[in-house]
């Protein structure tokens, strides 16, 4: 009961920090991301073995930079041309790992790559939604808010439907938990609150928003599973302490990361 009172309490704090954050503007986001891509990059290093200190700096000083850099373009601090500048950083772990002397290469690979595509990018791209040259009428607090309360929507339906319902594995080499029928379950669930939501809201076209729904879903799925693949091989059940009853920022923010570039691909597509 303790840690059900836990999970609850820390749960509810967490949500309520997110939406104060996104609806407080995009500086406030920001600085919460910045958060998120810095303990992020931590968890990413500590799952991949990558804990020394200079190479843990390295890691940090890279992530860091790639976001703080996309983030300030976002913000309109920056044009967008200095977005080509993001194209060193898919140099610079090359770099790192040829003069490490500690680390096998494809350990920082997978560690510093791992931090860039599924922390700094995504993170970055969350704050372009608040632009309205890129989204229109779509643009604002409001669609970072409904790509997370879709994932959240997911995340409780398929649970609940997995607990009643669930028989088939998912993915039982990675996550023995997940089942097909928790996945369905939260897919369908997933689709029909957000039906609901643009059929008062006109906010999107109804093919539109189940598709955005759909993508939010399948990718936000699979990033949980990448998780939990990096968990399983470093032998452990959370990515980090800092949330109780919850694990760390990757365990409550990867179905975000995942799910965000191809969201974002697909909104501008429309």
């Amino acid at each position: 009961m303790n840690e059900l009172l836990t999970r609850t309490v820390s749960g509810v704090v967490f949500v309520a920090l997110v939406i104060a954050s996104v609806l407080l503007g995009p500086w406030t986001c920001a600085a919460l991301l910045l958060v998120v891509v810095g303990i992020g990059t931590f968890e990413m290093c500590r799952l991949h073995g990558v804990m020394g200190t200079k190479y843990l700096i390295l890691s940090e000083l890279l992530s860091l930079a790639a976001y703080v850099l996309a983030a300030l373009v976002a913000l309109h601090f920056l044009p967008m041309k200095w977005l080509v500048l993001e194209l060193l950083f898919l140099v610079l772990p090359f770099l790192v790992a040829l003069f490490s002397t500690k680390y096998d290469h494809n350990t920082l690979f997978s560690s510093l790559y791992g931090s860039l595509f599924f922390l700094s990018l995504p993170c970055a791209l969350m704050l372009f939604m608040y632009r309205s040259d890129l989204f229109g009428s779509l643009a604002g607090a409001h669609l970072i808010l409904l790509v997370f309360g879709l994932l959240w929507v997911n995340d409780i339906f398929a649970y609940l439907t997995g607990r009643l319902l669930g028989k088939h594995k998912l993915f039982s080499r990675i996550s023995p938990g997940k089942t097909i029928e928790g996945s369905l379950g939260g897919l369908v669930f997933t689709v029909i609150a957000m039906v609901v939501f643009c059929h008062y809201a006109s906010w999107l076209p109804i093919p539109a928003a189940v598709g955005m729904a759909t993508i939010a879903v399948i990718f936000g799925t699979l990033g949980d599973l990448c998780e939990s693949m990096l968990k399983r091989q470093a032998g452990v059940k959370d990515s980090g302490k800092l949330i109780p009853g919850h694990g760390g920022i990757l365990d409550r923010f990867d179905s975000v990361m995942f799910s965000v570039p191809f969201i974002f691909v697909y909104l501008l597509l429309l």
